[in-house]
């Protein structure tokens, strides 16, 4: 435990009475007195406010502009990262020789500077990536802002209130404004499914910018378990447990990400590592797919339960990757990967739990619609 690192934010979380937990290196809040189903539902009904500075801020700059930077990170990425308007983002994704998925992450475009948002886990390892990389490009971390994520239907309200020009803001904007906690980096996006934004703040003041959003009466703290329920009813991917290393964009039901430009037949097709295993997929599939599924009764079925295509076959055809029990649905919701001949909604799938073979139905994700403002 003594390893942990901490965030600027952490005895903020003790005073709030956060039960912390070990999470990709850090001490972190998995939940508040309020409890973790409370803190889901307050959330969609309200705003909650996330402690995200464990991941990792990254800004990219080259002597030839966004241009260049774009370049280097398109032979990187599969996405287009050349056509991103300026105060916009878009997500993306590292892959690998074989198609594989090594990180997802957020780019952002800041006039002739990038503006990237990757995950706690991966940052030791996507930091290097860049650097080696994009040759001519200076990569550097963020090592003095904390990350804060205020989400819910109230954010809007909450934030302009102490950051006027956040509520112009639209889904996918990013935007760098004044405020009295200093130069906020923000984004409107977030990982819950709900209108909200992800705020950059200098270590300094962001004690006080959290205590400022945690005054309102709509906001509350929320930690890891909610933020895990959250993003789950919302249909978003966990790196590590939904994708990894050895699943593709496509398997993973993230070809939607891929814009035309980069596909067989675009502009700039190609040039990412992986690209002939990708770009046949995306026209003629793959063999597994990532699909939503809805177990019957009332318990979910959790991350590792393996999935067979009917009560009695010997061989699995997938597997659950993330499970929980749906606050705002009421019902249990899993992810998963089954082949692809099962993947059509609807489908019935049985997934083992302690011995038995419980139904699960195939459903679309998400589990519930996301409410951003477009």
């Amino acid at each position: 435990m003594s390893d942990l690192k901490t965030t600027v934010l952490n005895a903020l979380h003790r005073e709030l009475g956060a039960k912390m937990v070990p999470f990709a290196g850090y001490d972190m809040p998995v939940q508040y007195p309020m409890g973790v189903m409370k803190e889901h539902l307050h959330c969609r009904a309200q705003a909650g406010l996330f402690d995200v500075s464990h991941m990792g801020q990254v800004v990219i700059t080259a002597p030839g502009g966004y241009a260049e930077i774009a370049a280097a990170m398109e032979a990187l990425v599969p996405v287009d990262v050349a056509g991103l308007a300026d105060g916009r983002q878009r997500y993306a994704m590292f892959t690998n020789a074989v198609g594989g998925i090594e990180d997802d992450f957020m780019i952002a475009r800041r006039g002739e500077e990038m503006f990237v948002v990757v995950n706690a886990s991966r940052k030791d390892v996507d930091l290097p990536r860049m650097t080696d990389a994009m040759t001519g490009c200076d990569v550097r971390e963020v090592t003095d802002r904390a990350l804060l994520a205020l989400q819910g239907p109230d954010a809007e309200a909450v934030l302009e209130a102490l950051v006027p020009g956040a509520a112009a803001m639209r889904f996918m904007d990013i935007a760098v404004l004044p405020s009295d906690y200093g130069e906020l980096w923000l984004s409107r996006s977030g990982y819950t499914g709900e209108d909200g934004y992800e705020i950059s703040v200098e270590d300094s003041r962001a004690e006080d910018l959290a205590r400022a959003l945690l005054a309102h009466d709509a906001v509350a703290p929320v930690g890891l378990g909610a933020r895990d329920s959250l993003r789950l009813e919302a249909g978003l991917c966990l790196y590590g447990n939904d994708i990894d290393a050895g699943t593709t964009p496509v398997e993973a039901n993230l070809g939607w990400a891929i814009q035309k430009v980069r596909r067989s037949g675009g502009k700039r097709a190609g040039g990412f590592p992986g690209a002939d295993v990708i770009l046949p997929q995306l026209v003629s599939g793959a063999e597994r797919r990532r699909v939503g599924l809805s177990p019957e009764g009332r318990a979910p079925m959790r991350a590792g339960t393996p999935l067979f295509a009917d009560e009695t076959g010997d061989t699995a055809i997938g597997t659950i990757t993330s499970g929980a029990f749906g606050p705002s649905i009421e019902a249990p919701m899993s992810m998963g990967y089954v082949t692809s001949d099962l993947a059509a909604s609807g489908t019935v799938v049985y997934g083992e739990v302690r011995g038995k073979r419980l139904p699960a139905t195939v459903v679309a994700l998400p589990f519930k619609a996301a409410n951003f403002k477009r």
